[in-house]
């Protein structure tokens, strides 16, 4: 009798451990179940809402700092290019600021780096950005005149004051505009979300005993995500901004390129840490896509202002031209695997603006727009 029911309690025991629910056990993941009692291996987990990642033992992976430092440089070197409308600039700061001489720009940074734009500028156009430093210099020398077609200097508009070439040219504008698309979109777009730097280690830690906790693709995508100029709460935080990731947000309620653009950038790192590399791939091609789209958005709102202020208001007018076209001239740093449009179309359309933009009209505007508009669905 009593063996009967040892065996009854050993049954009875037996079959309430195998009836114990199962489910995810852990609580960071997206199906965790608080009821389950034993784990069953099937817990999910979504990227993270900021751009925010650890390894194992809570150290940051995430590295940008030498984006950082470029953004910056490009904040001073535009500030000083925009500086033209008040005095003489010199295209030896400028060449000394984009190639950071002696890693302080010559002495015109207000801080020190290694990191200088000139060495990720897309190669084939660092002379034309160096030529808007000539340019600019020389268009500078009239600051004190009144702009006027065939004669340099300035013009303002309520509290702004801009400084036009004599064909009408802002360079300040094709200067900072310039830098955005050959060294911050070309960089993010081409080089660090492209296969040479995707295709690379993702398995051990750079150097974890010198702090550099990340695999050498996390650091590439970081490194992509840098020049996009946000916070890594973005867009709940849309403070601080810069230079792409203002215009994100400017286009957004156009676009929705906020929450497009920022998932994109948190599912495509979060997949680099799955190693899910076929997610990491569809998410590099939303962000490049929309990149260009967002660019020939932006070249179509300042298109629509300049046909706003054609006849009423010219120093606005040849300010939002001179804008559109450096836009314009950035789709040519896509990638060449998703790019709507190849260099000798962009060329093309740039070829459009003319030579002298105190000439241009509303139909040269409206032209060059319809091509954006039809190409992009905008």
């Amino acid at each position: 009798m009593r063996h009967t029911i040892f065996y009854t309690l050993v049954g009875m025991a037996v079959f309430t451990a195998s009836c114990k629910k199962e489910g995810c056990m852990d609580e960071t993941a997206s199906n965790y179940n608080h009821d389950a009692e034993k784990d069953n291996g099937s817990c999910e987990f979504n990227a993270p809402s900021t751009y925010l990642f650890t390894d194992a033992n809570g150290n940051s992976t995430v590295s940008y700092s030498g984006q950082t430092d470029r953004l910056n440089q490009l904040e001073e070197m535009a500030a000083y290019a925009k500086g033209a409308n008040s005095m003489n600039v010199s295209a030896t700061v400028l060449n000394d600021m984009f190639a950071n001489t002696g890693d302080n720009g010559g002495g015109n940074f207000t801080f020190s780096s290694s990191k200088n734009l000139k060495s990720k500028c897309f190669v084939l156009d660092t002379n034309m950005l160096m030529s808007f430093f000539d340019s600019i210099e020389v268009a500078s020398n009239d600051y004190t005149m009144t702009a006027a077609n065939g004669q340099a200097g300035t013009l303002t508009s309520g509290t702004s004051t801009y400084l036009f070439s004599a064909n009408g040219i802002e360079y300040a504008q094709l200067i900072e505009k310039g830098v955005m698309g050959a060294v911050f979109y070309y960089q993010m777009n081409s080089v660090y979300l492209g296969d040479d730097k995707m295709n690379v280690d993702n398995s051990v830690a750079v150097d974890a005993a010198g702090g550099k906790y990340y695999t050498v693709m996390e650091h590439h995508f970081d490194e992509a995500f840098g020049y996009f100029g946000v916070e890594t709460n973005f867009p709940t935080n849309t403070t601080d901004i810069r230079f792409w990731g203002k215009y994100c947000n400017s286009r957004n309620a156009d676009l929705g390129s906020n929450a497009t653009l920022m998932n994109a950038f948190l599912e495509g790192r979060y997949a680099i840490t799955q190693n899910d590399y076929t997610t990491r791939d569809a998410q590099r091609i939303i962000i490049q896509e929309n990149m260009e789209k967002l660019t020939a958005a932006q070249a179509v709102n300042y298109l629509d202002q300049g046909v706003s202020y054609f006849g009423t208001d010219q120093a606005k007018f040849l300010h939002v031209v001179s804008e559109a076209w450096a836009f314009i001239n950035a789709i040519k740093y896509s990638p060449v695997a998703t790019r709507k449009m190849n260099t000798t179309e962009v060329d093309a359309l740039l070829a459009q603006f003319g030579t002298n933009f105190w000439n241009l009209s509303t139909t040269d505007l409206n032209t060059i727009k319809a091509t954006l508009v039809s190409t992009y669905n905008l």
